[in-house]
This record gives C-alpha cells, sequence and structure tokens, in this order.
C-alpha cells in the first residue's frame, strides 16, 4: 500500500508491489481498462479498482489515471542535462543512459552539446550520484547541468492539434 505523508508526498519504499506492477502496467498500457488490468495483474477486478482510484485521489496518477506524477512520489528534483561526446561513442552513450533508472528521457540534440537528457532524482545528492554515473560513462566529455525549479507548461499536444484546422 501507499501511504502520503503530510504534504502528501507517497515515499516511493511506501508503494507495495502491486501498486508498481499496476503502474508499470499503466505505462505499458495507458488505455487498459480495469478488467484487463485485473487480468494481467491477476487480481479482482474491485481490487485493481480500488487501488487505481487510491492512486487517483493521492496524486500520483492524474489526467484521468494516464500520467504519474513523479514528483508525489518523492522525485521532486527533476534536471535537464546537456552532455557533449565522442560522436563515434554517440551509441554506446546512449545504450548506458538506458540503464539507469533516473534517466527519463534521451534526445540527440543538434546547437551545443550533443545529447540532452531528463534525469529524476528524489533531493541533490541523488540527483549528484545519476550526473557521476553519467560522468564515468566512456565518451561523455562534459556536461551541464540545469535545474528545473517549478513546471508551468507540461507536455501538449492538443495547442498544436487545435492549430491544425
Amino acid at each position: 500500500m501507499c501511504t502520503a505523508d503530510d504534504a502528501g508526498v507517497i515515499a516511493v519504499s511506501k508503494l507495495d508491489s502491486m501498486d508498481r506492477r499496476l503502474l508499470l502496467e499503466l505505462i505499458r498500457d495507458p488505455r487498459a481498462q480495469i478488467g484487463e488490468l485485473s487480468q494481467s495483474l491477476s487480481i479482482a477486478r474491485n481490487t485493481a479498482q480500488a487501488r487505481v482510484k487510491r492512486l487517483l485521489r493521492t496524486g500520483i496518477l492524474r489526467n484521468g489515471g494516464r500520467e504519474i506524477d513523479l514528483e508525489v512520489l518523492g522525485y521532486d528534483v527533476v534536471a535537464f542535462v546537456t552532455i557533449e561526446v565522442n560522436h563515434r561513442q554517440l551509441d554506446g552513450v546512449i545504450a548506458a543512459l538506458r540503464t539507469h533508472a533516473q534517466v527519463l528521457e534521451v534526445s540527440e540534440i543538434a546547437g551545443r552539446g550533443d545529447i540532452w537528457c531528463r534525469v529524476a532524482a528524489t533531493d541533490t545528492h541523488h540527483l549528484q550520484s545519476a550526473l557521476r554515473f553519467i560522468l564515468r560513462i566512456k565518451g561523455v566529455l562534459r556536461t551541464e547541468t540545469e535545474l528545473v525549479l517549478h513546471e508551468h507548461i507540461p507536455y501538449r499536444a492538443q495547442p498544436l492539434l487545435a492549430g491544425m484546422e
């Protein structure tokens, strides 16, 4: 079971294995219905429904249960890391980044740096650990890190699609 502290933050360690399996299943298939979730997780339909409702109520799931709020889970430090790499080792750097759980997103970029990635952490020490991991990857020449203070506009596609008329 997940539990919230006074600020409403859910400790990752407080999520039980079923909560984690449920969240992973929703990541795998965001359109999964309660019946499908209960079947794939081998739990009763009422159990799946109650857990999804609780995860929505605590704020872990948002936007109708199709997005996971990492901040509520205690990952309230987000950074954008620009990485300069030896181009001959670009594929190896990307493969190494893929293995690190704190790396949420990786893009190859043009301009200052070669790779941009978004990293989540529970605190600055946790972030430092991720940055040290990145700097130890063979082929990484240097990094530049920008901390996110507040997300004003989350990822969205609606305005772009609405303007296509």
